[in-house]
């Protein structure tokens, strides 16, 4: 696919350094050629233009017609020539009208704004953009002079993306397409300036955001989109319990990879806010069924009006929770609630509160006692979904373990449990669910179920539907009112990234680096890893001898730790053997090549 133009639009000024506190956002503006555009009639043509994005149509032709064109945009087909008219959900069609067409003049298709994602709490887009829409294909009605005549482009907007920061490929096809379509949904759902929800609601949520920032990370080392997201949410608190719980991880995560305190200094005590310590119990549990959930807090929180209290929300859509038994203590939230007060813990130390987290140290290992001592039914070894049920649900289990709160003892049958039950969450419940699996060592599971083709409850189903952007839910048949660009799907990106190449931050600011490879099964694969001190590059190949070799190139003066799961026969760096004193290898120079004899 070629782009023809690419401008770059400054809204307001351009910013000072990186992480200004004012910063306003960059936004690109490309113009995309057709990949293929099909002749239906005489007067009608079909136009594929390869990708959704968002924006419109820019048409000029060398011709006038004086008469009538009718344009349709939209996501999705109806056959293999014809936009769905009636896509349902969410998923967006726009049918326009264009009387005539002057010669030599270039000029966009205006659409009609949406009543819902253009109301006061969505995010307002810059005056330059004009109405867009999310599309790939288009249809043309009623043209009365030839198509070579004309010059159509799709004009799509999106934030600052560099394409080059990041790639991967592996011995997997599946793998490789999935990781694609999420890359592709990271950058084309960036055009608000902000992490937003979907085209629905253009509205940002703290566990959309969340997912959506570790998978830019990924793939960009862009980073100001988040610091903005994250700071919008200080004033914009939404009312699920788990997505305020989010917040601190989110700040947390902008330091790891950004080395950059400013933020987390300027909002650490909204953050300890956030952080529903407000909320505990004498025996250290929360529960928003509290008396001290009162109008004090709530505005202390941070709602802007939409909302009049929190809830617990433990998956959404609600058919997602594997049958959940609510209770006034539930053991999604109090995981939530013990990954918070260990996250605070660390941030209160670096921006110099030794006593807030000593406190947030104290609180995070009475709960942690308190859930496994009173959270696990002691006959089946499972989490149950709250204080006083009797049903153990996939969520109790999953978010306890992806936070490291499953005592050793019963890892074995938690994990069990856990495969028993698949997918049997959302696509914003497989962030965690893949992220326990891994750091479990259950790689090769958890990669089992971002590749698998069978049934619908899977990213294969996406692409099989038509998308090039990720879902909001598996189906329209469990989400009837859909998008088809919800970035909160992309879990399996920075998965990738973080868990089978496993490439993260040794050190905040990526000055040192952690790589822990688990590619188990994939006979070879390649990736480029973004960081703010450059991209890490490597490669991997395995032979039927039990040979495994390693290119990693690290950015100029950074250095890497390469853990080693299964002492080798062999071990060679640059040719040179080397004894394994530890269980990882330090790696200093700018390339290194690494042989594995097993």
């Amino acid at each position: 696919m070629k782009r023809l133009i690419i401008i770059v639009l400054i809204w307001v000024g351009i910013q000072d350094t990186l992480f200004s506190q004012n910063m306003q956002p960059v936004f690109e503006t490309s113009y995309v050629k057709p990949k293929s555009i099909v002749k239906k009639t005489e007067q009608s043509y079909f136009i594929d233009f390869g990708k959704t994005y968002f924006g419109t149509v820019v048409l000029k032709s060398k011709t006038s017609q004086t008469n009538s064109i009718v344009i349709h945009l939209g996501e999705k087909l109806a056959s293999p020539d014809s936009i769905d008219r009636k896509p349902g959900g969410t998923i967006r069609y726009q049918r326009v009208i264009i009387k005539g067409i002057v010669s030599d003049k270039q000029f966009s298709v205006k659409l009609t704004p949406d009543e819902r994602n253009t109301k006061p709490q969505a995010i307002a887009l810059p005056d330059s953009f004009g109405v867009v829409m999310p599309f790939r294909y288009c249809e043309i009605e009623n043209l009365e002079i030839p198509i070579e005549d004309i010059q159509i482009y799709q004009k799509e907007f999106h934030y600052q993306f560099n394409d080059d920061a990041s790639y991967f490929n592996s011995s997997n096809p599946m793998l490789d397409r999935i990781y694609e379509l999420c890359k592709h949904t990271i950058k084309a759902t960036s055009f608000a300036g902000y992490y937003i929800d979907g085209d629905r609601e253009r509205i940002p949520y703290e566990a959309d955001a969340f997912i959506n920032q570790l998978s830019h990370y990924a793939v960009d080392s862009v980073y100001s989109i988040a610091r903005r997201t994250n700071e919008y949410f200080i004033d914009h608190c939404t009312w699920p319990t788990e997505w305020i719980l989010h917040t601190a991880l989110m700040y947390y995560y902008d330091y790891l990879y950004t080395n950059d305190l400013s933020s987390i200094e300027k909002y650490y005590e909204n953050l300890k806010v956030k952080s529903l310590i407000a909320l505990a119990r004498e025996d250290g549990f929360i529960s928003t069924k509290s008396d001290k959930l009162n109008q004090q807090l709530i505005e202390a929180l941070g709602f802007d009006n939409r909302h009049e209290s929190i809830k617990d929300i433990v998956d959404w859509p609600k058919g997602e929770r594997d049958n959940y038994d609510f209770r006034d203590v539930n053991t999604v939230v109090n995981a939530f609630y013990y990954e918070n007060l260990r996250i605070m813990s660390i941030i209160a130390d670096k921006v110099g509160k030794p006593k807030d987290a000593e406190m947030f140290r104290e609180k995070a290992e009475r709960i942690k006692k308190t859930i496994q001592g009173k959270l696990i039914d002691s006959t089946t070894g499972l989490f149950i979904d709250g204080l006083g049920s009797k049903h153990s649900s996939l969520h109790a289990n999953m978010f306890p373990l992806a936070f490291d709160l499953v005592p050793e003892k019963n890892i074995p049958t938690v994990i069990n449990f856990i495969k028993s039950k698949g997918m049997a969450c959302s696509v914003y419940g497989a962030q965690y669910l893949l992220e326990g699996l891994c750091k479990y060592g259950e790689e090769e599971y958890a990669l089992s179920l971002v590749t698998d083709t069978i049934g619908d409850r899977n990213w294969f189903n996406m692409l099989r539907l038509g998308s090039s952007m990720t879902l909001e839910a598996w189906d329209a048949k469990y989400k009837s009112n859909l998008d088809w660009n919800h970035a909160w799907a992309t879990a399996p990106l920075n998965i990738i990234v973080r868990y089978i190449w496993g490439i993260t931050p040794e050190q905040p600011g990526f000055k040192h680096i952690k790589i822990s490879p688990r590619l188990n099964s994939l006979s070879y694969s390649s990736i480029k890893v973004p960081s703010i001190n450059g991209c890490i590059i490597a490669d991997y190949e395995s032979s039927i001898d039990r040979k495994q070799i390693y290119n990693i190139v690290l950015p100029k003066n950074t250095t890497a730790k390469f853990f080693i799961d299964t002492k080798p026969k062999t071990i060679r760096i640059n040719n040179k053997k080397i004894d394994l004193i530890d269980q990882y290898i330090l790696l200093e120079n700018k390339k290194n090549r690494i042989e594995l004899n097993f």
